[in-house]
């Protein structure tokens, strides 16, 4: 009985809030309110003071708390970050009509973090990540049709339909996927980043991880690989606040995700802003470049749940959720850049959101006209030649190949 008693007790116990709680959204809003000063130069190079220092530093003296951009980038921006939110609503849609199966993790409110990374690398830089990642795909070069060909399980998708949501590659631009174990990317990207270093390339490793992976033990033991052999490889820590369903501070004793490094310096960075997460990674591309690994803590927020079988509403309030959208989304912050300065109208990025959501469509109607996978890509990719016998579930269908 008393067991029964205390497990009650435990059930009953409300959810610690880690970014903003139902009670303090007003703490949210006065951050936001905080502007950030634009100057624009003659060449038309613009330099953004922020007006929230967004760095903290660990072991390292952080940047400071400015980026310069163009109107041409801030409009990228803009169009990038929309693209992707547009295709995780239809891959959101899609998987209600049961035309998407099997696991489905959206990356709604984190689109600043590849956007930012991607405006300091270039393709012969390599990335990897864990399941959460269209939006990494897309921007390493991938299209919105390979993602929802991969999604719905057509031959046309990124990993010929037989990836599904959690394993998009993109090879010829060194983008390792999409891995479903989690926090087993970390040491691959590590190895990447040695791989680098052996050849003497002038590039790096970025390797991702949640913090709900963030005690993995494999991490800790390529932290300290890297600072050994001093690797160009960024560790990039997302911290959306939840790992699954649990709060940050319920899952780990140090929510100071950049300091875990140990002799690995750490940068925690505002990723809620495009400007600051580029600022941020062209500091980190130049130290580990140049000084050997850093690790980057990415302070996100994630509007859907874990994955589609995840309301997202269980540990947190619909007013928490709010709070970050109506006060701090990316799309929405460039979008402001743009209108406040005059960059753009508010006629111009409509006509842009409505050409997104077109291509979107597009895609979305082109991926259900493909084709399905052939039956011998049960097992290419899988044998290193092929098999005499590869058995169906259904014994008249089942494969029988001639050496």
């Amino acid at each position: 009985m008393m067991g029964l008693r205390s497990l009650r007790t435990i059930q009953t116990i409300q959810p610690r809030r880690s970014f903003a709680t139902a009670a303090e959204p007003q703490k949210v809003a006065e951050k936001a309110k905080k502007k950030d000063k634009f100057t624009i130069g003659k060449d038309g190079t613009i330099t953004v003071e922020f007006g929230v220092n967004p760095f903290r530093g660990h072991k390292l003296e952080p940047p400071p708390a400015v980026a310069t951009t163009t109107k041409e980038e801030l409009l990228n921006f803009f169009k990038q970050m929309t693209l992707w939110r547009r295709v995780e609503v239809a891959a959101d849609n899609l998987y209600k009509a049961k035309q998407i199966r099997g696991f489905l993790h959206l990356y709604n409110g984190q689109e600043a973090i590849v956007a930012g990374y991607e405006s300091v690398l270039n393709k012969d830089d390599h990335v990897i990540t864990a399941y959460r990642c269209h939006a990494n795909f897309m921007g390493r070069g991938g299209t919105p049709f390979e993602v929802i060909s991969e999604l719905t399980g057509k031959a046309t998708g990124c990993a010929s339909g037989k990836g599904g949501s959690m394993h998009m590659y993109k090879r010829d631009t060194n983008f390792h996927g999409g891995n479903g174990i989690v926090g087993a990317q970390v040491p691959i990207g590590a190895g990447a980043a040695f791989g680098l270093k052996y050849n003497g390339k002038p590039n790096v490793c970025i390797a991702m991880y949640g913090d709900g992976a963030a005690n993995q033990g494999q991490n800790f033991e390529a932290f300290n690989m890297a600072a050994l052999w001093k690797l160009p490889v960024i560790f990039v820590c997302e911290n959306n606040k939840y790992g699954m369903g649990t709060s940050a501070e319920r899952a780990a004793a140090n929510t100071e995700y950049f300091t875990r490094g140990d002799a690995v310096p750490g940068l925690k960075i505002d990723a809620m802003n495009v400007l600051s997460v580029k600022s941020g990674f062209a500091f980190a591309k130049e130290w580990a470049l140049t000084k050997g690994p850093i690790l980057v803590e990415a302070e996100t927020y994630r509007y859907m749940g874990h994955s589609m079988s995840d309301p997202g509403l269980a540990y947190r309030t619909r007013d928490e959720v709010a709070a970050i959208r109506a006060e701090r989304d990316p799309i929405d912050k460039v979008k402001l850049y743009l209108l406040e300065n005059q960059l753009a109208t508010e006629e111009e990025l409509k006509e842009h959101e409505k050409e997104i959501k077109r291509t979107v469509d597009e895609a979305v109607k082109k991926a259900a006209d493909a084709p399905l996978p052939e039956a011998k890509e049960l097992y290419t990719d899988i044998y290193t030649d092929m098999p005499y016998y590869v058995r169906h579930t259904n014994i008249e269908d089942s494969l029988v190949v001639e050496k």
